[in-house]
C-alpha cells in the first residue's frame, strides 16, 4: 500500500486515516451508527459515538417540528 501512496504522490496515509475517513462518510449519510460501529469492529456503538460523535449533525435540529409532525399525525396520543 505504501508503494501506491507514493507513486500516487499522496503524502503518507495510515490505515487509520482510512478507517477515519470511512467512519466520517458513513455518519455523513445518515448511516445508523449500530451499523457502524459494528463494520468498525467495535464492541458496542458507545465505542464508537466516543470517536465520531463530534460529526453527527446537531440533533436539536429541527426536533420540535418532528416532535409536533408525530404527535399530530398520531391519534393515540
Amino acid at each position: 500500500m505504501k508503494q501506491i501512496i507514493k507513486r500516487a504522490g499522496v503524502s503518507d496515509i495510515r490505515f487509520h486515516d482510512i478507517r477515519h475517513t470511512q467512519a466520517s462518510i458513513l455518519i455523513s449519510e445518515g448511516v445508523d451508527i449500530v451499523i457502524i460501529s459494528s463494520r468498525l469492529g467495535h464492541g458496542n456503538p458507545k465505542i464508537t459515538l466516543d470517536f465520531y460523535a463530534h460529526l453527527l449533525p446537531n440533533s436539536d435540529d429541527g426536533i420540535a417540528d418532528i416532535l409536533h409532525n408525530a404527535i399530530d399525525s398520531n391519534d393515540k396520543w
